[in-house]
């Protein structure tokens, strides 16, 4: 299975390409949701990563894949320079396998 990078940051898409993982450049809220919509069926795609703006932009639609898909897995990455919350690693494993970390 693959991993596919939807975000609007060109920066990362070239950084995670580099790791084998491929991007696509989406601009508006439109492309995204149009491009999330296309990889959350492609039986190819394993993994979803979306940067932390991207989530934002379409949280509800991750919300419902989530909920009701067994696979991709969708993760959230943080921008260049982004911060995320300090134990965004433990609620990753939480959201996406519904075990608590400690």
């Amino acid at each position: 299975m693959k991993s596919i990078l939807l975000t609007k940051d060109s920066d990362i898409i070239n950084g995670l390409r580099l790791a084998g993982v491929e991007g696509v450049l989406c601009n508006n809220k439109k492309e995204l949701v149009k491009n999330f919509d296309k990889y959350k069926k492609d039986p190819d795609i394993g993994i979803i990563i979306l940067t932390r703006d991207a989530f934002e932009v379409i949280k509800d639609e991750v919300i419902e894949v989530k909920l009701s898909q067994k696979t991709p897995l969708v993760v959230t990455i943080p921008e260049l320079g982004g911060k995320m919350e300090d134990d965004f690693i433990l609620k990753y494993v939480k959201e996406s396998v519904g075990i608590k970390a400690v």
